[in-house]
């Protein structure tokens, strides 16, 4: 019997990512630029782009490699999704720059406790 788990449902995605990487014969920027396509193609909310920046950026894609893909995929899905596409990849690149500044403050912060109770 299966343990359960406080995030059932993060944990199957989890796991059916993995489950696909592991299945997969693309290299790793072709892998990340397809589901990306896909992503657009299904008309997915901006957290689901959010899951793919850093495998993005950890296969050095740029910004124009991704626009490239919207581009490709633009006769097919269609303007709208395109839009909305382009809408939640730059939502969820901005929700990363967030966090990633909320976390650079936190560490800053606990330095300068760690500081001043020298």
């Amino acid at each position: 019997m299966a343990t359960r788990s406080d995030t059932p449902v993060l944990d199957t995605l989890a796991a059916m990512t993995v489950d696909s990487i592991e299945r997969c014969g693309l290299d790793e920027r072709t892998f990340i630029l397809t589901r990306l396509a896909a992503l657009a193609a299904t008309d997915a909310p901006a957290i689901s782009y959010l899951a793919h920046v850093d495998p993005a950026m950890k296969a050095n894609l740029t910004a124009e490699q991704l626009q490239d893909v919207l581009v490709a995929i633009a006769p097919v899905v269609g303007t709208a999704r395109v839009m909305s596409a382009a809408t939640h990849i730059t939502q969820a690149l901005g929700i990363t720059i967030a966090l990633a500044e909320a976390e650079a403050e936190a560490m800053a912060e606990a330095e300068a406790q760690s500081r001043n109770k020298l």
